[in-house]
């Protein structure tokens, strides 16, 4: 069994509000990533909140269980990655990690990297399109404390280029895992200029 961890400790200073709150296709960045990560190969799910826990919490239905609040949010993604870590039962097989502001992440996509991952037995299970990897990404069980001791400078991709040769990267046509939505701009391009 995986564990889903969704990171959306952030500030959101450029966007101005929550990105787990902004909304496409009428519900929130954070609805639709608990939507794809709701897998059979996931068993535990995790919600890393920060700087606006309680806003997110107040606005989208959440389990007591699946709420981690990372006080140390102005470190960094990394320390929100540390604080869903930190929180997971013993004996998963690995972590999916999912960043709120890339929500245009199919189900289909979330399926074949957690395929991957087990047809495959790599540590590490990427998505490409166009030359490009994006996100969510799996890491092994086995590199969570080589995750918990990456700089928080550099942050998970340490443990990636640690591990450049057991990356299984998997090529897919599902641009939405390269979408970074993480200003105004961005997020009118992604709605079609529509009013949100």
């Amino acid at each position: 069994m995986l564990a889903a961890v969704i990171l959306a400790g952030g500030e959101s200073r450029r966007m101005g509000s929550p990105k787990a709150l902004l909304r496409y296709q009428g519900k929130t960045f954070l609805e639709h990533l608990l939507l794809v990560t709701e897998h059979p190969g996931i068993g535990v799910r995790r919600v890393v909140l920060g700087a606006d826990a309680e806003a997110i919490t107040a606005a989208v239905p959440l389990a007591a269980e699946e709420i981690v609040v990372n006080e140390e949010w102005r470190l960094g993604t990394l320390s929100s990655l540390h604080a869903g870590l930190r929180s997971l039962p013993a004996g998963t097989d690995g972590v999916l990690m999912c960043l709120v502001d890339h929500p245009m992440v199919s189900a289909r996509l979330v399926d074949e990297l957690i395929q991957a991952f087990y047809s495959l037995r790599k540590k590490i299970v990427i998505p490409v399109c166009g030359g490009r990897r994006g996100h969510p990404v799996i890491f092994a069980a086995e590199l969570y404390p080589e995750l918990l001791a990456a700089p928080m400078e550099v942050g998970a991709r340490a443990v990636v280029w640690a591990h450049g040769g057991d990356v299984a990267e998997v090529q897919t046509e599902d641009d939405g895992c390269l979408l970074n939505v993480n200003d105004a701009e961005a997020l009118a391009r992604l709605s079609g200029n529509e009013s949100l």
